[in-house]
């Protein structure tokens, strides 16, 4: 149920295409956001964009890649002129890709540079160039914000083969307290910045890597329930209750902080 948290403030969501994006929105407009869906599917973006009109909401579709500064300074001109201002930002975007996967019998010492660089730069430097872009237009139109990033228990706890997703979201959670840090030196409590840190949830960038084709549990996936002491993976849904609150004014002491949501897997020591 609604309680009109966010009415009136408008959140940009980068990765609002995807999986997640797509409950992060819904959560937004049941807040009475009015919310940016930002990503490169444009007809994925539009779609979505076009139901939450009908349906009463506001939300505009953004097409733009998180690594073009160009693109995100053309789609910050376009959310200002619409709505006026800027008021949070969300970082959803990012993922793995299978390059950066480091298999266990793969040679540690000939790992896939390339695709470790990608998987950095999507997740570490497509949080901070929109946050550049839109965090900037947030002190200038709006004069306080929340800027809420995705981090993952990878920066917590070493998990096999995801290398270059582990090392990108450690450097998120240094991000976080870093920029956290200088937002308070210079803009007091107006602004700030904090991260919610997924467990396992699905989605398609790791679905292959926990579930087999027929829907049943890979060894890895089997290996991650029994760590899980919910003994499931988290639904989207559930992290949208932690990200509402660090966009409202109910969370504004809140700075620098990263909320697990995990269904207590980092807890669990197994026995």
């Amino acid at each position: 149920m609604s309680s009109g948290r966010l009415s009136g403030k408008v959140i940009v969501v980068t990765g609002g295409t995807g999986i997640l994006g797509n409950a992060f929105n819904k959560a937004l407009i049941a807040e009475n956001a009015k919310i940016v869906i930002l990503g490169r599917n444009k007809e994925v973006a539009q779609q979505r964009a076009l139901e939450i009109n009908n349906s009463g909401g506001q939300a505009i579709a953004a097409i733009a890649d998180v690594l073009d500064e160009h693109s995100l300074s053309k789609v910050c001109t376009e959310v200002l002129e619409k709505f006026g201002k800027i008021d949070g930002l969300i970082n959803a975007a990012g993922g793995n890709q299978a390059g950066a996967v480091v298999q266990p019998e793969a040679d540690l010492f000939q790992l896939n540079m390339s695709a470790l660089r990608q998987v950095l730069d999507v997740n570490l430097f497509g949080t901070i160039l929109p946050t550049q872009i839109f965090g900037k237009a947030m002190v200038t139109s709006a004069g306080k914000g929340s800027i809420v990033n995705i981090s993952s228990i990878s920066a917590y706890k070493a998990l096999s083969k995801v290398l270059g997703y582990g090392i990108a979201k450690t450097a998120i959670e240094g991000y976080t307290k870093w920029f956290a840090l200088e937002l308070a030196n210079r803009y007091k409590d107006a602004f700030r910045m904090n991260a919610i840190v997924p467990g396992f949830f699905l989605t398609e960038q790791n679905r292959n890597l926990l579930t087999n084709e027929d829907g049943s549990y890979t060894a890895r996936g089997e290996a991650v329930i029994r760590q899980t002491p919910y003994k499931r993976f988290g639904q989207p849904e559930e992290l949208t209750g932690a990200l509402i609150w660090l966009l409202s004014d109910e969370s504004t002491f809140v700075n620098g902080s990263s909320i697990i949501i995990d269904g207590g897997f980092l807890s669990f020591s197994g026995v």
